[in-house]
């Protein structure tokens, strides 16, 4: 008897449909019978279409995650960490860059309101696990500030991302740079509010 699928192999199977037609027409009937299965084999693990989009970027959120275990990484700089992390992220994704275009066109489409506020949820559990895996531990105001500015950046560098063909997405890394040494030296304008952030005594590492 066959074993049954694991969610991640109905996933690549999904992901491999789209990369050789598109995401839109992808249908669950069709993952079915790529990987000989039934619907309810599907239904198990995936709700709906929309589910596949929020496991892909689960995943790009746990290669993140694991590189923030290598030990090296907390002896970079703030700035470092973030750039790396998110590299390290949208590293995952490359391989169906094309589709994870799709999937976000698809999330835009008019009409498609409750997927554009889960996918506001998704930008923000994902922020947060970049501060988390960044060791960012600054308190209100600061907290707050941190989190726009990171949203902000990381938002840009996706998109920007989107378009890149440049070999290792090098564009999207020198672009991700720029913005966060930005971010840093407007935050040394920021008047104090409520001291520095926690991590620093220099507002010029706020981010």
């Amino acid at each position: 008897m066959t074993a049954k699928p694991t969610r991640e192999k109905i996933l690549d199977a999904a992901l491999d449909l789209a990369s050789e037609k598109s995401w839109e027409s992808v249908r669950l009937h069709d993952v079915a019978a790529e990987l000989g299965i039934t619907l309810n084999n599907i239904r198990e693990h995936f709700r709906e279409k929309e589910d596949f989009t929020d496991a892909w970027f689960d995943r790009a959120d746990a290669s993140m995650l694991q590189e923030a275990d290598k030990i090296d990484l907390q002896k970079l700089s703030a700035r470092e960490r973030v750039h790396r992390l998110i590299m390290t992220w949208l590293t995952a994704l490359a391989k169906y860059r094309s589709v994870t275009r799709q999937m976000i066109c698809g999330k835009l489409e008019p009409g498609h309101i409750h997927y554009q506020f889960s996918g506001l949820l998704r930008v923000s559990r994902t922020v947060q696990w970049v501060r988390e895996a960044a060791h960012r531990d600054a308190e209100l105001p600061w907290r707050a500030i941190e989190e726009a500015a990171l949203t902000m950046t990381y938002l840009a560098t996706f998109f920007f991302w989107m378009r890149d063909d440049s070999e290792n997405a090098m564009r999207t890394s020198d672009f991700l740079d720029k913005l966060l040494k930005r971010a840093e030296f407007i935050a040394t304008w920021i008047p104090i509010i409520d001291g520095p952030p926690k991590e620093s005594s220099t507002r010029s590492q706020a981010y």
